[in-house]
C-alpha cells in the first residue's frame, strides 16, 4: 500500500469522512514531494478546486498532524513544512547558508535518546525535527 493510500485508510479507520478537500490536500502532499509549505499545498489544490481557502488547508493539516498521518517541521524560513508521515521517521539537517536539506538517519540519535533516558529519566521526542548548520560547501567557500 502506498503511503498516500495508507494515510487515506488510516483517516477512514479513525472515523473521519474522506471529503474531497481532505483527499485533494493529501494528494498534493503525497505527489508534491517532501517538505511542502501549506501555501504550496494550497496552490496545488486550487488548480483543480479553486474554492478551497488556505484556512481549510491549515485545518486539514492540523487534523492530519493530530492523527500522526503527516509531519510538520520547521526547516527555517517563514513557514512550516509538511510531508506524509513515514514508518521510518527521519530528521533533517538544514544549511542556513544555501537552504539545502539533508535527511539524517535516526540511528545518529539513539545514543542521545539512551543517555537522556538513563541520566534524566526523560523520554525525548526525537521523531521529526531539523538540525541547523552549514553544509560542506557553505562552511568552506573557495
Amino acid at each position: 500500500m502506498s503511503g498516500h493510500s495508507a494515510v487515506i485508510e488510516s483517516l477512514r479507520e479513525a472515523g473521519y469522512r474522506l471529503t474531497p478537500q481532505r483527499l485533494m490536500v493529501l494528494q498534493a502532499i503525497a505527489e508534491g514531494g517532501e517538505h511542502q509549505t501549506a501555501d504550496a499545498i494550497h496552490q496545488e489544490v486550487v488548480k483543480t478546486y479553486p474554492y478551497l481557502d488556505i484556512a481549510t488547508v491549515y485545518r486539514i493539516l492540523q487534523l492530519l498532524k493530530r492523527l500522526h498521518l503527516v509531519t510538520e517541521i520547521d526547516l527555517g524560513g517563514d513557514s512550516a513544512r509538511y510531508e506524509v508521515a513515514e514508518p521510518n521517521k527521519h530528521q533533517h539537517m538544514v544549511c542556513k547558508g544555501c537552504g539545502l536539506t539533508f535527511d539524517l538517519s535516526p540511528s545518529y540519535l539513539e545514543e542521545l535518546r539512551t543517555r537522556l533516558i538513563n541520566e534524566f529519566g526523560f523520554q525525548p521526542d526525537l521523531e521529526h525535527f531539523a538540525v541547523g548548520g552549514l553544509c560542506a560547501k557553505c562552511s568552506n567557500p573557495t
